[in-house]
């Protein structure tokens, strides 16, 4: 049976790529690109997520998935899903919008069909399947850390500096013992030795959603994430502008312009701590064609996995609809992924 996909935002970065692996993976998927703009194919269109009257255009070309590569903060696009039984995948929610869109989707979802995915981890929301590949028993991890390679040269889309630009001056929660703990991106500084060749690097906290699942979802107790870009200097510089509060004093387009620049492409790569009582074990990815592929590549996994129709109508994280073996198997075996555990 032919699917009918449609990828909302399908004309910007990580929409592209998505749209590329279905292809070349999928060929009795129907794919549909929907954007504010009128497109040039019978497979562009017209959907504006500030616009329902727009959204005629989902049901009558009968779409049985709804990728969100476009943010949406009202959730215009969710309750649509919702009200008309369609299932829906969403790899784009910061935190605190992913928290607001959970709560509207336990609130508002009625008994039917659909299912909706929230896939906004890191890199398409993968790390919470590699924590449960470490170990499947989560009630024994008493830690996880998330240690990010973030290169300047990789191509960026706008959502992630949008993010950084409105949200660096403000705190946002890690938890240590179950306890929330409010701290700012760039601070708290330690180091870390990466692999693949990168070494040690200084370390600052990030605000990733995958703070939110591991600790709310999965009840790990301690959880944090932290970054360093490819360039030390940068990686330095960052810490003392947030260590000085020069932040606080820069216009909202003046941090925009920081943290917008976008390279040609380079490697990303992201390390996954887990402690229990007795071991401490590390899973390290590498993906040479940076951010956006990797991304893509996940969502992709997660489109397969819903319209396989072995996945029960519900609300799930993209972790929970997968077994970690899957996700380890398929990032393996990946030409321009590599994955290494210890």
């Amino acid at each position: 049976m032919r699917k009918n996909i449609l990828i909302i935002g399908g004309t910007g970065l990580v929409g592209k790529v998505i749209l590329r692996i279905l292809k070349g993976r999928n060929f009795d998927y129907k794919v549909f690109i929907g954007s504010r703009n009128p497109g040039k194919t019978g497979s562009a269109l017209v959907v504006d997520v500030n616009n329902p009257d727009t959204f005629t255009a989902i049901t009558d070309h009968k779409i049985d998935l709804i990728v969100m590569c476009a943010k949406d903060s009202s959730n215009k696009i969710l309750q649509f899903a919702i009200q008309n039984g369609l299932d829906y995948l969403d790899i784009t929610k910061p935190t605190p919008d992913l928290m607001v869109a959970y709560d509207f989707a336990k609130v508002n979802k009625q008994k039917n069909e659909s299912r909706i995915v929230f896939s906004s981890g890191w890199m398409g929301g993968i790390v919470s399947s590699l924590v449960g590949l470490v170990e499947p028993d989560t009630s024994k991890i008493q830690e996880t850390n998330l240690y990010i390679y973030y290169s300047i040269k990789d191509l960026a889309g706008k959502s992630s500096a949008h993010f950084l630009a409105e949200n660096v001056c403000k705190p946002f929660v890690v938890y240590e013992n179950d306890k929330s703990k409010n701290v700012r991106h760039f601070s708290d500084s330690e180091n870390f030795n990466f692999s693949f060749g990168i070494g040690k690097r200084q370390v600052y906290n990030l605000d990733v959603p995958d703070l939110f699942i591991l600790n709310q979802i999965e009840k790990i107790p301690t959880v944090s994430v932290k970054m360093t870009y490819n360039s030390k200097i940068v990686t330095r510089f960052m810490g003392y502008l947030q260590g000085l509060k020069v932040f606080n004093i820069m216009s909202l387009k003046e941090r925009q312009l920081l943290f917008g620049s976008s390279g040609k492409g380079d490697q990303t790569i992201f390390e996954v701590i887990v402690k229990t009582q007795n071991k401490t074990k590390r899973i390290s990815l590498q993906s040479l064609k940076g951010q956006a592929e990797l991304t893509a590549f996940s969502a992709v996994l997660h489109v397969e996995r819903l319209l396989s129709d072995s996945v029960a109508e519900g609300i799930y994280f993209s972790h929970q609809i997968h077994s970690s073996a899957e996700i380890y198997e398929a990032l393996s075996a990946y030409s321009t992924i590599n994955v290494n555990r210890s």
